[in-house]
């Protein structure tokens, strides 16, 4: 239980800094409300439980070569671009206020979080901690302490998912129509920072490795 724990604490700790998901899912959670913003973390979850079923399986030394990882910083990129300059450019689009009825499907937000997901940062992350705690779990003969620390950590980064969707569906309750979308606006902006880091991490690991 103690070890559950830590790594419900370490799940929180990886969620907390702002990142493409966070700012992905503060977006639709003031647009649509708590269930959508939500739907982005479940999206992003589904890519972890999927990278940790994969290092399980023994697939750490696949995930870990730069020809992997090398093109998915281009895919991520060109995923964020996408959901930018969409935000941008229907910042007045699909806001529904506080009471009012959600139009937009639950799977759209879904997806966006499977898109934003598909990051090496991501990547990285899993096969460096996780590849770890997996082989120090076989060194001392017991494999089920991966599965272990992988319930916390993704019941750290649900927990913290949850509360930050319940904050934003508090806060969103305040604001009108032209607050959102000024709001939706700079998340968009902010999304596409984040695209153009991943398309200089590209570039970086390419002319390293070429």
């Amino acid at each position: 239980m103690s070890l559950y724990v830590a790594y419900v604490l370490v799940g929180l700790a990886i969620a907390m800094p702002v990142g493409a998901i966070t700012v992905e899912m503060t977006k639709q959670g003031l647009k649509n409300g708590f269930m959508h913003g939500w739907a982005v973390g479940l999206g992003g979850m589904t890519i972890d439980l999927l990278l940790i079923c994969a290092l399980y399986m023994g697939l750490a030394s696949i995930l870990a070569m730069p020809i992997v990882q090398i093109p998915m910083w281009l895919i991520g990129a060109g995923f964020l671009l996408f959901l930018g300059f969409d935000s941008i450019k229907n910042a007045d689009q699909g806001i529904t206020l506080s009471g009012e009825k959600v139009t937009k499907s639950f799977f759209s937000s879904y997806r966006n979080g499977l898109l934003v997901a598909v990051s090496p940062g991501n990547l990285v992350f899993w096969v460096n901690v996780f590849g770890v705690v997996l082989a120090n779990s076989y060194d001392q003969g017991e494999p089920k302490n991966f599965l272990i620390v992988a319930a916390g950590v993704l019941s750290g980064i649900l927990l913290h998912d949850v509360g930050l969707m319940a904050i934003i569906s508090l806060t969103r309750k305040a604001m009108n129509r032209t607050a959102i979308k000024w709001l939706t606006i700079a998340a968009g902006v902010l999304l596409l920072g984040f695209a153009c880091y991943f398309m200089y991490e590209f570039v970086t690991a390419i002319r390293v490795y070429i």
